[in-house]
């Protein structure tokens, strides 16, 4: 994860759940909500906050 786009409460909440810029994510489902797992949880993001989530493509 690059960073996330949108207001101050998205930031927090993301940040309170070991969302924040550096996190490595994995997209487990794309249809909505998306399912992502990352540090070995699961979390499933409605369409607004997936939309706020800034990502760069890893290299394998």
């Amino acid at each position: 994860m690059v960073g996330v786009t949108g207001s101050g409460g998205l930031l927090h909440r993301l940040a309170a759940i070991g969302l924040v810029p550096g996190t490595v994510v994995t997209v487990v489902r794309r249809r909505f909500p998306m399912l992502i797992s990352l540090g070995g949880a699961s979390l499933a993001i409605d369409r607004h906050t997936a939309r706020s989530i800034v990502v760069e493509a890893a290299v394998e």
